[in-house]
């Protein structure tokens, strides 16, 4: 019952479709214009992961409008990325075509697993610096994979991207070839220049259609698309492969985290512009089924595109209305253009995602987060250059394994045990007054307590703890057995000020145990000053009967064990 109320959770609401009749008009055009502006990044992404073109089509048709009725967004635009393009690669070079179809599908099913476990919220935690390095990391990634299909170089190889692209360069200057550097370097600076110009015109499309009517014209011999399908291939599930779920798992798990980060990031991207709040968890079931649709076609697997959901935002889009006809217009185009399309030349699709790789890149943003603390410089280096030189995912595991570095070093440089005057204590020298300031953690305990081993032997220390603002089992264990040697060494601790809600972890680990027993924990300060006047007042007296002659019993010992007999 738990399960079925998940999903229904996660299924389209009566109030999505109450607001595409809000305004039907703006949504279709919004459609259409994103549909212009997705046909060449289309094209261009499925070119790129290796599967072709019509994948890239069939991906932006089939997950585009799947994710459009099941995601957790109204506006959000789904199909073929860059970042994804980036996964898919060595995954094409390694498993094939078939290789990449298994893994969209079991990426689908990790993302609905994702969204059934309402893990959607976790990308909140993501730091800011992991997300600017790899979004920046990204960029560079797709910009060295245009760079053979931009100099109309074919055979470049070598194991990771930049090195595919540095052979390139290198078979490039060997044999020269200028037509295609002048297409790519044309397309991309007719975007540019546009996109300052006119943001909202789609100047990819008129720059693609530019440069294939001059190819075609002028006779130039550059690569071209090839022959596309006229029209959807029929579902189809004959890549299915259950004896490589192990092999292709990995990669699964890859694509589904990307996908996850990537849509969710979209999403609160597209928030942040139309005021409205997206579901995360519908969102990665949206993604989910899109992936598990997508394969069925042939095609690649999708996630949300930031490029293409602001578009459709600016465009007008009130609903989901506005994604799905984007997907029902490309659909159009595969149905009713595909000789057309398959006539474009590669280096000019080339130009268009160097282009939306130069777009990506926020220089203002990461030139901010560089200079704001050296943490935050030291984890965007390490993730932009972990995803330049490695991979996606490492990339996000070493940056948020350096952003915890960083942090618990900030905890630990918070936590620190302050010495207070003697006159806090009374004004007798031997009452030592300390007071224990931030977090008392595993990462800070074991720098900040051995302070307290300055104390020496016949002193009182009386240890001030509100304001601790935590403790974990490490900090409480540490404590404690600071506590026990200052006690093996003869000296009376008592403790006060201790949080409610911290005496649960020093109890599970005993470190104040003994200190209760003999009622040295007290609820403020002046409860424990008073009762340390004492203990001094007691200590002098002893000291006096040495003096004058032996000591009766035991008396002289309550620095260490005997504190209750005062």
């Amino acid at each position: 019952m738990a399960v079925a109320g998940g999903l229904r959770r996660l299924l389209p609401q009566r109030a999505d479709w109450l607001a595409a009749r809000r305004a039907p008009g703006r949504d279709l055009l919004a459609g259409a214009t994103v549909a212009v502006v997705a046909l060449p990044l289309a094209l261009a992404f499925g070119v790129t992961s290796g599967l072709g073109a019509a994948a890239g089509l069939v991906t932006a048709v089939v997950a585009g409008a799947v994710a459009a009725v099941f995601g957790g967004s109204d506006v959000q635009v789904s199909g073929p990325t860059g970042a994804m393009t980036v996964v898919l690669v060595p995954v094409v070079q390694r498993y094939g075509a078939q290789g990449v179809l298994m893994v969209g599908l079991l990426a689908g099913l990790l993302l609905v697993v994702l969204a059934v476990a309402r893990a959607g919220r976790l990308v909140r935690y993501l730091p800011a610096p992991v997300v600017e390095g790899f979004t920046a990391g990204i960029a560079v990634v797709i910009a060295l994979q245009q760079v053979p299909a931009a100099l109309g170089v074919v055979g470049a190889h070598g194991e990771r991207v930049w090195a595919v692209a540095v052979d390139a360069v290198l078979r490039y200057v060997a044999q020269p070839r200028p037509a295609p550097v002048v297409v790519a370097v044309g397309v991309a600076v007719v975007m540019l220049a546009g996109a300052r110009w006119r943001p909202g015109w789609p100047f990819s499309l008129v720059a693609v259609a530019v440069a294939t009517v001059i190819v075609e014209v002028a006779a130039v011999d550059v690569a071209r698309i090839g022959a596309l399908p006229a029209g959807l291939p029929a579902p189809s599930l004959g890549f299915v492969d259950l004896g490589a779920v192990g092999v292709l798992l990995p990669s699964a798990l890859a694509v589904a985290a990307l996908a996850a980060l990537e849509s969710l990031l979209s999403a609160t991207v597209a928030d942040g512009m139309t005021g409205r709040r997206h579901d995360p968890d519908r969102e990665l079931f949206g993604q989910g089924l899109a992936n598990l649709a997508a394969p069925l076609f042939g095609g690649v697997p999708a996630t949300a595109a930031i490029a293409r959901t602001a578009v459709n935002v600016r465009a007008g889009a009130t609903s989901k209305t506005a994604a799905l006809t984007h997907a029902l217009v490309l659909a159009v185009v595969v149905l009713a253009a595909a000789p057309l399309v398959g006539r474009i030349p590669l280096a000019a699709l080339a130009g268009v995602l160097l282009a939306t790789t130069a777009r990506m890149v926020q220089a203002g943003t990461l030139w901010a987060l560089a200079r704001a603390t050296r943490g935050d410089a030291l984890v965007l280096v390490s993730t932009f250059t972990v995803t330049v030189v490695f991979d996606l995912v490492t990339a996000v595991a070493v940056g948020v394994a350096v952003a915890v570095f960083v942090a618990l070093r900030a905890v630990a440089r918070a936590a620190r045990v302050e010495r207070l005057p003697v006159a806090d204590g009374g004004g007798d020298d031997r009452i030592v007054v300390y007071r224990l300031d931030g977090p008392l953690v595993f990462a800070a305990a074991h720098d900040v307590l051995p302070v307290l081993g300055e104390v020496t032997a016949r002193q009182v220390v009386v240890l001030r703890m509100s304001r601790v603002s935590t403790v974990d089992a490490t900090g409480a264990q540490v404590l404690g057995e600071v506590l026990a040697g200052l006690r093996g060494r003869g000296v009376t601790v008592l403790v006060s000020g201790i949080v409610p809600g911290h005496d649960r972890v020093l109890d599970a680990v005993g470190a104040v145990d003994r200190l209760r027993r003999e009622g040295l924990v007290f609820a403020d300060a002046a409860g424990a000053l008073a009762r340390a006047r004492v203990l001094v007042s007691g200590q002098r007296r002893s000291a006096e009967v040495d003096d004058q002659g032996p000591v009766v019993g035991d008396r002289r010992q309550w620095g260490g064990d005997g504190g209750d007999r005062w």
